[in-house]
């Protein structure tokens, strides 16, 4: 997906970047582009803020598709995946959400049209994912995001 490829260059970090790595260089980052750096032109003060943004942006998506934070949630996650059915799902962008009746929700990437047209048009879409999706593209859940919010 271009946002997670994006959001590494910006960090400059690669796919197996481990979370003290990403926070290291967030902190090395943030000292640079802090806003309060900046007080001398109001052009440049707005600058470091949106970069700022989205250094923060990048950051927080990051660690929530980090190997570390997927592995500590992953019972959770299986639980999730092999008992719960699906409630709702939507597809944008190559970004396949999808919320189940446990109140948990998952938002994979990478998810090529193909395989969400097969998805919709399977006779159980459950199996279907079981087998195809969920342990096979990158997630994140969108459930912990709130509740850490």
């Amino acid at each position: 997906m271009k946002k997670i490829v994006d959001y590494r260059k910006l960090l400059n970090v690669g796919e197996a970047a481990e979370l003290q790595e990403l926070k290291t260089i967030y902190r090395s980052l943030m000292k640079t582009w802090h806003p309060d750096k900046f007080q001398d032109s109001a052009e440049a003060k707005l600058e470091a803020e949106e970069k700022s943004k989205t250094i923060i942006e990048a950051y927080h998506f990051l660690v929530s598709i980090a190997p570390e934070t997927r592995n500590q949630s992953f019972g959770e996650y299986t639980i999730t995946t092999t008992t719960s059915n699906i409630a709702d799902f939507e597809y944008k962008s190559q970004v396949l959400t999808v919320h189940f009746l446990d109140g948990n929700s998952y938002e994979y990437f990478d998810v090529p049209k193909e395989v969400y047209r097969k998805f919709i048009n399977a006779d159980s879409p459950g199996r279907f994912a079981r087998r195809h999706i969920f342990s096979n593209y990158v997630y994140r859940s969108l459930s912990r995001l709130v509740a850490t919010a």
